[in-house]
């Protein structure tokens, strides 16, 4: 694949897009833009040591947007002959014509637009696995697991490879691409008989290779983590403390980033709609999205509209300092896109973050656990039960109970209930943070929550 070193895309791309830009102008387009897809991986999976998948897929997709007035319609395909790319404009024209208008929608204006040379996130591996490296990570995720005394079963063991291209251009000039690449070795197993089994797991998943954790650490974990579990009780009802470890704090993070997307601010139906500029979490916590994070799970020079995209502090010292928007949330609340501009190739952009991390505390796990004389260590959540429009928040969740500030007995079939709006000012971050997903968080303590169990 020759690369244009200007656009980082590569050649076969941009030509592409030139030629769809070029039919959609012709066809009647005011506006449009195109994104092409590119992807190839490698997944491995195997149970008890056998294998029992293994697999190489390499994919293409072509999306275009066109807009006539203030008409906008999406299409995609991944036929790229001449006579298919002429129906798929066509097909984009017709659906324009149909339906209804909106008011908000429209492209970048060219000031707003990144330029190259673009920000380089390291967000590639060059080097292609081979299929037998793939098969002895997941081996010795799965060994390792098996191994743990108390380990009666395997789930199974995976490993993969991935990498993609994109590649997008507008008829307002804009012309970029960038590539990502994603490697990953997972295993869960069961441990104890009958029914009193409990199964648990573990994962890496990493930009490059090279930063993958030992798949025998994570085996070795992922079998740790089911026999910790045997024998669960349920815990008592009450109000206390509650620790979210590391493995689901981050599902706070994800609640925070979808009160504060775009989309339910113009909409008016998030918690948080009237609090811009107010504390909305604990004094000390800051809350970031840093799409340029060198080898980030979710890193990309430029949003999906072109629009330059840079390091931006959501919440500070507690402090709510901005919404979460692309170009259309954006015109509907009278601001500037924030650069958080998402789309597949079906799909027109909508925001969303990329990055997304609560910055450490000053104290450790140890510390924010030692001070809770009763409460709940979570290790797991289950369901759905969160009100974005009031805050309510109520999910199932399981993990170990707290006494005397020891980790103690494990628990489950527990209900953990609150609001969110208390939740993110009584709470405080350890100093614990990794960065294993696209959204991370340290161990977080909220100080009350209502906890239902026996």
């Amino acid at each position: 694949m020759t690369d244009d070193s200007r656009t980082g895309a590569d050649q076969q791309s941009l030509d592409l897009i030139e030629e769809m830009l070029e039919r959609a102008r012709k066809a009647g387009a005011d506006q449009a833009d195109a994104i092409v897809a590119h992807a190839i991986s490698l997944s491995h999976a195997q149970r008890l040591g056998k294998v029992e998948q293994l697999e190489r897929s390499e994919s293409r997709d072509l999306g275009l947007r066109v807009i006539i007035g203030k008409q906008q319609a999406c299409v995609s395909g991944n036929d790229w002959k001449p006579d298919a790319l002429a129906e798929l404009v066509e097909r984009a024209i017709a659906m324009a014509g149909t339906v209804p208008d909106d008011p908000y929608c429209g492209l970048a204006e060219e000031g707003a637009l990144g330029r190259p040379p673009f920000p380089d996130v390291d967000g590639c591996d060059p080097v292609e696995p081979a299929a037998e490296l793939l098969i002895e990570r997941a081996k010795a995720a799965e060994e390792a697991a098996l191994a743990v005394d108390g380990v009666t079963n395997s789930e199974g063991a995976e490993s993969s490879w991935a990498r993609w291209s994109i590649a997008l251009g507008a008829s307002n000039g804009f012309r970029g691409g960038y590539e990502n690449s994603r490697h990953g070795v997972g295993v869960s197993v069961l441990a104890g008989e009958g029914v009193a089994m409990e199964s648990d797991h573990d994962f890496t998943s990493k930009v490059h290779g090279a930063d993958l954790e030992d798949p025998t650490a994570i085996g070795r974990k992922a079998g740790e983590l089911a026999v910790a579990k045997l024998n669960p009780r349920k815990g008592p009802t009450r109000k206390c403390p509650v620790v979210f470890d590391p493995r689901v704090s981050n599902s706070m993070l994800r609640h925070l980033a979808g009160a504060i997307n775009g989309s339910a601010i113009a909409r008016g139906t998030s918690f948080l709609k009237d609090r811009m500029g107010e504390r909305v979490m604990a004094a000390g916590l800051t809350v970031i999205d840093d799409p340029h994070r060198p080898r980030g799970l979710a890193s990309k020079p430029f949003d999906a509209e072109g629009i330059a995209t840079a390091r931006r502090a959501l919440v500070e010292d507690g402090i709510l300092k901005s919404w979460v928007l692309d170009l259309r949330t954006a015109r509907q609340l009278d601001l500037e896109s924030t650069g958080h501009a998402g789309r597949g190739t079906s799909s027109p952009p909508s925001p969303g973050t990329t990055n997304l991390y609560l910055a450490p505390g000053a104290r450790s796990r140890a510390d924010l656990i030692g001070e809770i004389e009763d409460g709940f260590y979570v290790t797991s959540l289950m369901g759905m039960g969160v009100n974005g429009v009031t805050g309510d928040y109520s999910r199932g969740a399981s993990g170990f109970w707290i006494e005397k500030g020891e980790i103690t007995y494990p628990v489950s079939e527990m209900t953990i209930a609150g609001n969110l709006k208390d939740m993110f000012l009584g709470m405080e971050a350890a100093d614990d943070l990794d960065f294993r997903y696209g959204t991370n968080a340290p161990t977080l303590r909220i100080q009350t929550m209502t906890v239902a169990g026996q």
